[in-house]
Formats: C-alpha cells, sequence, structure tokens
C-alpha cells in the first residue's frame, strides 16, 4: 500500500479514535444534597471538551480530502491535519496532568449542558455540594491515541504526499498538446503536420484556418 494512502488512513483512524473517546466518560462527580442525598454524575468528553467532536470531523474531512486531492493538495491537507491533531491533543493531555476543574464540572451539570438526553433537566441542584471529582484516565489516552494517529499520518502526508496518478498526468499531457496545437493553428495554419495534430486531437483546425487568413481589410 502507497506511504500516502497509508498516511490518510492513520488520519481517519486518528479520527475515528478521537470521536470514540469523546463518547466517554471524562470526569465523575460525587456531590450531596439535602433534599436527594448522594448524587453520581458523569460527563463525556464532549461536554467537558466542547471543542473534541469538531476536531475530530474536520480529521475526518482531511482524510476524505487526502484520498482525492492531488499531491500539493495532499502535502497542504497533511500538514492542516496535524495540527488539528495536536490542538484535539491539549483537552486529554490536560486531563492527564492536572486535575479536573471542580466548578468547570458544577457548571455543566447545573445548567444541564451535560446531560445527553433532549428535553431533560440539570443533573445537579445549584445548592448540591461536590465532594469528589475523579478523572477517568483511560478515556484521555484513548483521545491521545488518536491524536497520535493524526499526528504520524499528517506529518507523514505532509512530507510525502505522493506523485499524481498515471491518469492525471496523461491528462494534463493531452491538455498541454492540445494548448500548443491551437498556438501551432495561429502561427501556422497552413501547415500539413500542424493540420494532422489537430486531426489527432479532434481539434477543428479549418475555423482557426479560415479566420487566421481572414485580413482585416476584408468584411
Amino acid at each position: 500500500m502507497k506511504p500516502r494512502v497509508l498516511s490518510a488512513l492513520g488520519i481517519g483512524a486518528g479520527a475515528l479514535v478521537v470521536w470514540i473517546s469523546s463518547r466517554m466518560n471524562w470526569i465523575t462527580i460525587e456531590a450531596f444534597d439535602d433534599k436527594s442525598g448522594s448524587v453520581t454524575q458523569s460527563i463525556v468528553g464532549a461536554t467537558w471538551s466542547t471543542e473534541i467532536m469538531a476536531l475530530a470531523l474536520a480529521l475526518l474531512a482531511a482524510f476524505a480530502a487526502a484520498l482525492v486531492l492531488r499531491s500539493f493538495g495532499r502535502r497542504i491537507v497533511g500538514g492542516i491535519a496535524a495540527l488539528i491533531a495536536i490542538g484535539a491533543s491539549l483537552s486529554p493531555l490536560s486531563l492527564l496532568t492536572q486535575d479536573p476543574d471542580a466548578e468547570r464540572a458544577r457548571t455543566l451539570l447545573t445548567s444541564g449542558v451535560a446531560n445527553q438526553k433532549a428535553n431533560s433537566g440539570t443533573l445537579l441542584s445549584d445548592w448540591a455540594e461536590i465532594t469528589n471529582i475523579t478523572a477517568h484516565p483511560l478515556a484521555a489516552v484513548v483521545a491521545m491515541i488518536g491524536c497520535a494517529l493524526a499526528l504520524v499520518g499528517g506529518i507523514v502526508l505532509a512530507m510525502r504526499p505522493g506523485e499524481d496518478t498515471a491518469k492525471s498526468n496523461q491528462y494534463e499531457r493531452k491538455q498541454a498538446r492540445a494548448e500548443k496545437i491551437h498556438t501551432d493553428l495561429e502561427q501556422e495554419p497552413d501547415s500539413g503536420r500542424v493540420m494532422w495534430d489537430a486531426l489527432d486531437e479532434d481539434i477543428d483546425f479549418t475555423e482557426k484556418g479560415s479566420k487566421s487568413k481572414e485580413s482585416p481589410g476584408h468584411s
């Protein structure tokens, strides 16, 4: 399999793994409510890191673009995918290296943003007291693995975008040849060689020739 295809697959696999991690529980909150007693709630990655879903979709778009674009476009897409992967890794990396923000968790749970069910209320009352907050490193590690896959795929694609397919090169040669024949027809409309070249390329040389023979003074 060609390196550019493997690189694109790496970006696509990274996007999938990041998306999977966004559906996993990143944070668990234990709180005490004097009305309902002890409460335990979880926050998924897409809620805790609102940008990670968008970045996963951006990586997926980069994967699709890497399969259809030509070499120069693939090089650019590879660089962009690498930058997206770095951006997507910041939130899970922070979760692995720092304690989660309890106030942020409270805001998400009391505002109803963390509720995955439509038309449902908040998961935590405003007066509830948070007694414990736990981060789930496995979810963050899964996200980091996805980012690493996309990062490596993006870097390799940017460095080795591969050459365009023979079909693309053949089309470019044919287009360049047609342009040259049009130019030759304007310069040498009576040349037998140019006429035969035009016939080979299905170019109507009679119109070119008749126009070139007309002088400015004739109607």
